[in-house]
This record gives structure tokens, sequence and C-alpha cells, in this order.
């Protein structure tokens, strides 16, 4: 699916919410993960390809540039892992799921059916 390094620059743009790659670049150096701008413009090309980002072209100074926004993807592969344990396994993998479902901290379900828009 994505790579750890993937994982890092699309969470700061999750945190932005929409930035071109120097700002993206900017979000990481704060939070500590120091890398050169070729490589989160690299990486967010790569969500880009992926699907995992939007991007749209805008002026700047000297030409333009692209500005990256993150797809919801998480509603989608939580749907499709749900469906996937009823395929594989059934009934008795729905009761697992129910089980262990039923074991959450109440503020870890909520967050689920947030994700989940239940």
């Amino acid at each position: 699916m994505i790579g750890s390094l993937e994982a890092e620059v699309l969470l700061a743009l999750r945190r932005l919410k929409k930035a071109p790659a120097r700002v993206v670049r900017e979000e990481l150096d704060e939070k500590g993960e120091r890398l050169a701008y070729t490589t989160v413009a690299t990486v967010l090309t790569r969500l880009f390809e992926k699907g995992f980002v939007r991007r749209t072209r805008e002026p700047c100074r000297g030409g333009e540039r692209f500005v990256y926004q993150p797809v919801d993807f998480e509603h989608k592969y939580l749907v499709n892992v749900l469906k996937g344990v009823v395929s594989l396994f059934g009934p008795s993998g729905v009761v697992h799921l129910n089980e262990e479902l039923a074991k959450l901290d109440p503020s870890e379900e909520r967050e689920l059916r947030r994700r989940l828009r239940l």
C-alpha cells in the first residue's frame, strides 16, 4: 500500500489540509523529519499516482506549482476491509469481528463509527 515515508508525508498533508510541496516539507521539518524538497515533491507525486492525494496547479512566482490535498480514503478502505472479512470468513468471521469490536474503548468505538460514517 504505502511506505513509512509516504505515510509521514500524507499525515503532514492531512494536518495542513491543502498545501504545496514546500509547505509540506516545512511541516515535516517542524516535526523533526528533515527531508529535501525534492524528496517531498517525489513522495507527493507518488501519492497522487496511487490516488491518496489530489493536486491542482496554481500560479506562483516564476511559473506554476502543484497544490496537494488528501483524499478521504479511510472510509473506502475500512469498508473494503469489513467486506473482506465477511467474504473470507462468513458468519463466523462476523461473530469474531463483533466480539473484538465489543472490546473497544468507547472513544475508540466512536472514532471507528466516525470513520465509517455510521
